[in-house]
């Protein structure tokens, strides 16, 4: 191989170097532009193309890539920016902004640094949207702010090629003197709110033992109305049963009576007979306690008869 390199000739040796030199401007030429970039092309300094993805040539020497553009969604952290607010309240918000690049030609040459043109956008529409809130609506209000912000930043860079999707308040630091009145109202409602929860437990506790004693008042009373009407109906089984044993009794003595006097109309008693029965029933209802009785004539004839069979009944048994 030295052999033949030594053997080469000086027009032999300026034909090789033209090869090689043909072919590294060839390979120089070939561009291959990857997923999600593009690439500005510029021919003599003016802008003559933009590449998308794929296999690309360009002419050597007179084109070149002039900028490489990433077409993906980009987030961008800015630093805190003192607002002051309606009440005239300072402090300081940082925000995040995500954006993409649409138009990779006006974002090469639309502005000078499209990054640092965003941030100074973000700050004053901020300050300018901070300015019209006052404090408490600023703590309470980022959604209506950061759509407020996204909307006026979209417009703002359309003529950059940029399109801004999302922007959102990261922080909100408000002056320590307002930190420290806020913590102190937030600790006051709080104890608020716990003071109120205690109450409103007092309150359904003592509702609570209010119905248990109703409700047990209620099951007394209840109670006792039961045991009434079961004394009552016990009285009244006890009254019915006595009524109905004495008027068993006055049903059997009264046929013991009609009994006796069936007995007695058929044994066909005399007169004397009826009138000792009469002075029997007179002897029963004195019972030893009257002391004056009134005999009908005819009872008190018949009872000298009587006694005068009497004395004859003896006298003949003497």
């Amino acid at each position: 191989m030295g052999i033949l390199l030594s053997g080469l000739s000086g027009g032999q040796w300026f034909g090789i170097f033209l090869v090689f030199l043909v072919v590294v401007v060839a390979i120089s030429a070939i561009k291959i532009v990857p997923q999600a970039h593009a690439y500005v092309i510029e021919r003599l300094g003016t802008y003559q193309s933009t590449w998308g993805v794929g296999f690309h040539m360009k002419m050597p020497i007179f084109d070149k890539v002039a900028h490489k553009v990433s077409l993906k969604e980009q987030v961008v952290d800015f630093a805190p920016q003192p607002v002051i607010t309606k009440d005239n309240v300072t402090m300081r918000i940082d925000t995040v902004v995500f954006f993409q690049i649409t138009d990779p030609k006006l974002f090469a040459y639309g502005v000078e640094n499209p990054i640092m043109a965003i941030e100074n956008l973000t700050a004053t529409t901020l300050r300018n949207i901070i300015g019209d809130l006052e404090l408490d609506q600023t703590l309470t209000s980022r959604e209506t702010i950061n759509t407020k912000m996204r909307a006026t930043l979209d417009e703002a860079t359309d003529p950059w090629g940029i399109k801004v999707n999302r922007v959102e308040l990261k922080n909100i630091i408000p002056p320590a003197a307002i930190q420290d009145a806020m913590e102190k109202q937030m600790k006051a409602e709080r104890e608020r709110r716990e003071q109120i929860l205690i109450a409103e437990g007092e309150k359904k506790s003592a509702i609570l033992r209010a119905e248990g004693q109703k409700e047990s008042l209620i099951l007394s009373a209840e109670a006792e109305k039961q045991s009434a009407i079961l004394r009552a109906e016990a009285a009244k089984e006890a009254t019915i049963r006595k009524a109905e044993g004495e008027a068993e009794a006055i049903l059997k003595v009264q046929q013991a009576t009609a009994d006796g006097i069936r007995a007695l109309n058929e044994a066909a008693p005399v007169k004397e007979v009826l009138t000792l029965k009469s002075l029997e029933a007179f002897e029963k209802s004195a019972d030893g306690k009257a002391t004056k009785i009134i005999i009908p004539s005819e009872i008190a004839s018949m009872a000298g008869l009587a006694s005068s069979l009497t004395e004859i009944v003896q006298s003949s048994k003497e």
